[in-house]
């Protein structure tokens, strides 16, 4: 398997839930008119979720790497959970920020 593939394969299986997720973040609580301040707070919370994700996936499959002991499925399964953590994470934080930071 190509390298860049292998240490990156927990965030592109799990892609199509951080989609979903995604979306549910962006239309709920659905405001009656969404104002450029919550486009941007938006927008912003998921990239910053994406980047966290990527980088705990790539920190989870190193960290899994560490012990070879364990075998090549188990870098996987640390890499998936950390990238799972880290999305959730900063979108539980993003969600009651924006609303103390941003109005409508």
């Amino acid at each position: 398997m190509n390298a860049a593939v292998e240490l990156n394969l927990a965030f592109i299986l799990f892609v199509p839930w951080f989609l979903i997720l995604g979306a549910l973040f962006w239309m709920y609580p659905r405001p009656a008119r969404r104002s450029g301040a919550r486009l941007g707070f938006d927008l912003g919370a998921l990239l910053v979720a994406v980047v966290a994700s990527v980088l705990a996936t790539q920190w989870g499959y190193a960290l899994g790497a560490a012990a070879p002991e364990v075998g090549a499925i188990w870098r996987q399964v640390l890499a998936s959970l950390t990238s799972y953590a880290a999305f959730l994470v900063v979108l539980l934080i993003a969600w009651p920020l924006r609303a103390r930071v941003v109005r409508g």
